[in-house]
This record gives C-alpha cells, structure tokens and sequence, in this order.
C-alpha cells in the first residue's frame, strides 16, 4: 500500500526489465558508478526522476562490468544519449586514501565491497559507450566530470591533466547540480537539435575544434553567447606554477552565476569552454524535483545492503549550496554558494511519507544538507550578490548583508519531530558554529531535541596561519560554541552530551610544529577524536591549488606545503598522540622538532618509557619485515638435504674461474 501511494517503479537495469514495461527502446541510457539506489540524495535516481517526469524513457546501467561493451548494448541504442557519471564521488577518492592505499571499501557499491567500478571510471565509461553505438551523443556530468571540466591537478598521478572532455571523447560535461541541465538536453535533442547546438546553455563545458579555435584565437570575437575570460593554457599551468595559481583564481572568481564569465583556456589547439553556471534552483523548482516518487529503497535486484544507503536512508535534505567557501571542500564548487531551499510543505510532505513507511524505525537520522543551519539564508541585498565576487559570506568575518536568521529553520525541526509516527530527528550534516552562535535558541533547540548524544562539528585546526588559508575561523569560535552548546545540553537535562570535533592533518600551511600544537589543544581540552582526516587535494579546490603549486592564488603568497610520506603520518600521529600504536611515531616528531619536554611529565603529550601495547606493535613490525624473501634458510646435509639455500636451485659445476666450462686447468701454452 506504501509503494502504490508514494512510489513509481524503478527504472530498467536490464533488458528484460525493459521489455517488462512494453518498451522496444529507451531515450537515455543513464551509466553509473554506484549501485543503484532509487533515493533523492543519490545522482541517478533525481536525474532518472526528472527525466522521467519530463516524459522520457530511462535505463540505469549501474556498475557494469567495463572489460567490454556488452553491457552497454543490451537496451539497444538509446535515442538521444548517453549519460555518464562516475557516481557521488570522484572514483580516485572513492578507491585511494589520502596515503594512495587502496580502501577496504566502498560505501556506495553492495556489501560496501570494491572493485565494481574502475579508476577514472567518467573515462572509461565514455569510451565503452562510443564502442557499443558510435555517433551516440555522450554527455558528462558527477562530481568527478565536474571537478574535472578544465586543466587541473591530479594527486594520484602528481600531474596536472587536461581537462576530461578531450581525455574521455564526451560531447559535453553538465557540470554542478545537473537536473535543469540534462532535462533541457533531452528535450532540444528530441527536439532535433545536434550536440553543438548545445553549446548555449548554462551549466556545461564543451571543445571546440582545432580549425574553430583558430579562428576563435585569430579573430577573438565574442561569439560565444556570453561575456567570455581567457585564462592561462593547459600548457602554461602544467609548465608554470604561478599560471596554474592565477587560472585557479580566475575560475573560482567567476563561479557566481549571476556575474560570472565564460571561461575558455586552450589545450595546444582546442579551446575548452566553459560556460556560466546554472542559475539557482527556485524554491518551486527544488520541491518540484525532491517531491518525485522515489522508492527511497535500492533496487530489488540487490542482496547486501548498501552502505551509503542505510546511512541517509531516513535522512530529509532540506537545501542545496554552502556559502562558507572553505578551500578544501568541493561543495561549493559543485552545488554552488547561493542557498537554495525547499518549501516547508515539501520537507514535512516527505517527512510523513518517511514516517508512513512499514520498515521504518521512528529515527530520521538527518535534516540538512551541506550545512544544517543554512536553511532559508541568503543576501538580503539581490541587486549586490548579482554583482558579488566574494568566495566566502562568512570569512574573513560574516558579511553584513547576510541573511542570518535561524527561526525558518528552528520551526521547521519543531514541525518534522511533531510529525505523527516519527519520535526521533537528528541533525548529523554538521553545524557552521559561527552561525549558530547568533542564535541562542537555536543551539538550545539542538542540544534540548536533536542531538543523539553527539554533535559533529569541524574547527578543522588550531594554527592562526592553518585556519586563514582554509578560510575558517578562529579555534576560538569553537571554545565560544562549545560553552554555549554544554551549557544548553546541561539546561536541557542532557549533560553528557558531547561535541566531536574534527581536525584535519597535513593540510597546506600545516607542519608537524602547528600539529604539536593542536595535540596539546586535544589534551587540555579533554578531546581524543576517534576518526582523523587527512587532506587529499581533490581536483579544482583551492587548497589543492595550494598544495600543488605552495603559492596562494590570491595573494600569490608563498605558503609552506608538507608532501613527504613521512610528514603526513607524524601529523596524523600527533592528532591520536594517546594511542599507544602512534607512541614511536610521535616520539619521533617531537624530537625532530626540538620538543622533546612533552616527551614524559604531567604535561607531556607521551609517557617516557613506550607502553606495551607500542612494543608489541613494533616487535610484529620487526617479525613481519623478516618474513618472506627477506631471510635465507640454510640447508641440512645431515638430513639428506642437498647443500646450500633450501629450494634455490643447486649450483652449475663451473671453474674456479668465470667463464671456465671444466674444473680442470687449462694446459699453459706460454712459451717456455
């Protein structure tokens, strides 16, 4: 009765299902890299959705096996195109930690086992759909086409690559939140239009010939639809570390929708172009796509649970964007800094159709979105974020003309935990404490009804220098929040309630003496944070750029950047300086770095003497360093072993000199 009331069926994964519905064809071939999960947080199912509403035929060919094409053919050939996404995430990341080791898992595929897509997958996808139906358009998008859409630098490669759209043979990357986008492409391409006639829209990236880039370069006429900004060449970013600096500067000064330009930058010559973003979504358009029939379940084709899935399965997006501009993070960049929202009806509409649902436990484990109290904010000047360029509204300081009221989304949280048949709501997506410290009665709303014990938080460092070049604020702000938050927990009969902050490691500016002086942070404060963050310089963020480069884009100020193994594991050591695993490795740093007086005393960061549970990790080391083909094992004659190393092979009867095919010496002919 739920699914009749509330949702549509899933689209076809294969061609039985196809045939199942009366199909003989289908207008988009929709190709991912995560398992398929019929949920408005996961790409596929909102994209499947609104082309579906739209009135189009959808197959979703989730993780196939990419050795060959077959899978790709098995639908026949789609009528309009393929879309292709590497999945939530950026294939690399999903695959690598920040220490280039492969992951154990993978959150997003069943049984969170790896291996079912392949690195670079957008890549890789693409070609297999010009193998299976060539002429077929190809359409990039995801986070991976996205970040990706110009000459970046790549950490697992240590290079800076050209942009994915001449590397992968797409027709064009949708990049960003691509609803708008692709239903717009389906439409003009049933329409009759070709790829190129594509070219105009918003919120996609394209490459022009190399005659029509000649004539472009020769002519520089504005022939592009927009104002347009040429930036440093892919040849020039991978040749000179300050062009890739003020490339890195240009496109993210031009990200605002409303004032940005077209970018366009050369690769030998082609020109990739890249047009403005999409506007923001309204709050019509948002509830629009969020209030489609999703069944909110993987398809039934799955035996394991999906990871990613039993996370957010009962979660509630109330919003898009993040206007807090921190330069490691890619959201921003991918949902853009204006907020976008949904409708109180819309939220409270799905929160009944999560509470009216048979499997469900009374807990919605999440109401947010990037940020969990951005909902409803925005520049209360339009005529000024029109021509605003800022990259954060809240760094250096919080912009005076932000919007920053908290009551939308006070009365919102107060409306979805009254909903008949839901006990529960928490708020996991993370709290911008800076903002919510202006608001006292929202803290006190969080800590009295929506914290499960545990807030996360992010004051990412304590190092002045550290914080400036993430664009976050002083680890003061978080002493400020953190008395705020107790003292509403205590007043709510919740005293045990706890922050968990989280730190990252190794980011650019950070060296092994600012993470001494965060490990000391953690100790007078009492925190030992159980997960640790590395940094990993995802493509096109600004702290990559500072990684990559070790100039500031802005300021073209040097900034200190740690790269060596080595480094990275003393800094990642030092944020869990109470394991006794990292004792060795800690010990290590703080000699290195002249501070050996934290080494034992009251104020040490380490006891003097190792506990055992660092010698036994250090013995095991020791035993399995020897282990293998690192030890020679001698025969034993007197156990009719043949002499020599046991299973080498015996030795050739050779001379006692090299060379020499018989042990005999040879007959001396010098004369006498």
């Amino acid at each position: 009765m739920w699914q009749d009331r509330y949702a549509a069926p899933f689209a076809p994964t294969t061609a039985a299902e196809m045939h199942a519905r009366g199909w003989d064809a289908v207008d988009v071939v929709f190709v991912t890299g995560d398992a398929y999960v019929d949920h408005p947080s996961f790409a596929m199912a909102i994209l499947h959705r609104a082309l579906e509403q739209a009135g189009f035929r959808v197959a979703i060919l989730s993780q196939p096996q990419w050795t060959n094409c077959e899978a790709w053919r098995q639908f026949g050939r789609p009528r309009l195109f393929f879309a292709v996404s590497a999945g939530n995430m950026d294939s690399l990341i999903n695959h690598y930690t920040a220490n280039k080791k492969v992951r154990n898992d993978d959150a997003y595929s069943p049984g969170g086992r790896i291996g079912l897509r392949p690195d670079r997958a957008t890549l890789v996808y693409s070609q297999r759909c010009r193998e299976a139906f060539p002429g077929v358009p190809v359409i990039a998008g995801g986070v991976e086409a996205s970040l990706r859409r110009l000459a970046h630098y790549d950490y697992w490669s240590d290079t800076v690559k050209r942009s994915i759209l001449l590397d992968s043979k797409a027709d064009l990357v949708a990049y960003g939140m691509g609803e708008v986008s692709i239903v717009e492409i389906a439409k003009r391409l049933q329409a009759g239009q070709t790829v190129k006639d594509l070219r105009d829209l918003r919120g996609v990236a394209y490459v022009m010939g190399a005659k029509e880039s000649d004539e472009f370069k020769a002519q520089g006429r504005p022939t592009l639809g927009f104002a347009h900004t040429l930036i440093p060449s892919c040849e020039e970013v991978k040749s000179d570390k300050f062009a890739f600096a003020e490339a890195t500067r240009l496109i993210h000064h031009n990200t605002n929708p409303f004032n940005a330009a077209t970018l366009v930058q050369f690769h030998d010559r082609q020109a990739v172009v890249q047009n403005p973003p999409c506007l923001p979504l309204s709050q019509d358009q948002m509830d629009r796509y969020y209030d489609l029939p999703f069944t909110r379940r993987p398809h039934p084709s799955y035996t394991e649970p999906i990871p990613a899935h039993e996370m957010i399965k009962d979660s509630v997006t109330i919003m898009r964007g993040c206007f807090g501009g921190c330069t490691f993070c890619s959201i921003t960049a991918h949902q853009g800094r204006i907020i976008q929202n949904r409708s109180q009806e819309s939220i409270l509409k799905e929160a009944e159709k999560i509470a009216a649902d048979p499997d469900f436990k009374g807990v919605v484990s999440d109401i947010g979105g990037a940020t969990a109290n951005m909902y409803k904010m925005r520049c209360t000047r339009p005529e000024v974020e029109a021509k605003c360029k800022r990259l954060s509204c809240i760094h250096p300081g919080i912009c005076k003309l932000l919007g920053t009221d908290h009551e939308p989304t006070i009365q919102l949280m107060k409306k979805v935990r009254e909903t008949p048949g839901i006990r529960k709501v928490f708020v996991a997506s993370g709290i911008r404490m800076d903002l919510a410290q202006l608001s006292p009665k929202y803290v006190k709303e969080l800590a009295a009804h929506h914290v499960g014990g545990r807030l996360k938080v992010a004051p990412e460092h304590t190092s002045p220098t550290v914080l400036e070049l993430m664009k976050k604020p002083s680890i003061d702000n978080f002493g400020v929040f953190a008395e705020q938050f107790h003292e509403a927990s205590a007043a709510a009969g919740k005293p045990k309630q706890q922050l968990v902050p989280y730190f990252i490691a190794s980011h650019p500016g950070s060296t092994v003496a600012e993470m001494i002086d965060l490990a000391l942070y953690l100790k007078r404060n009492g925190y030992r944070p159980d997960q640790v963050q590395d940094f990993i310089p995802a493509p096109f963020d600004i702290a990559t750029c500072l990684y990559y480069t070790g100039i500031d884009p802005f300021t073209k100020k040097p900034v200190e950047i740690k790269r060596g193994l080595n480094d990275r594991k003393m800094q990642r050591a030092l944020m869990q300086f109470f394991k006794p695993d990292n004792y060795f490795t800690v010990r290590e740093a703080l000699i290195e770095a002249g501070r050996a007086d934290l080494i034992g005393g009251c104020d040490g960061l380490i006891p003097a003497q190792p506990p055992r549970e660092a010698l036994e990790k250090r013995r095991k080391q020791a035993n399995e360093a020897v282990r293998g083909d690192h030890y020679h094992s001698v025969a034993n004659p007197a156990k009719g072993e043949k002499p020599g190393e046991r299973g080498a092979e015996p030795p050739k009867p050779t001379g006692y000199r090299p060379g020499r095919k018989t042990q005999q010496r040879r007959p001396d002919k010098r004369k006498k």
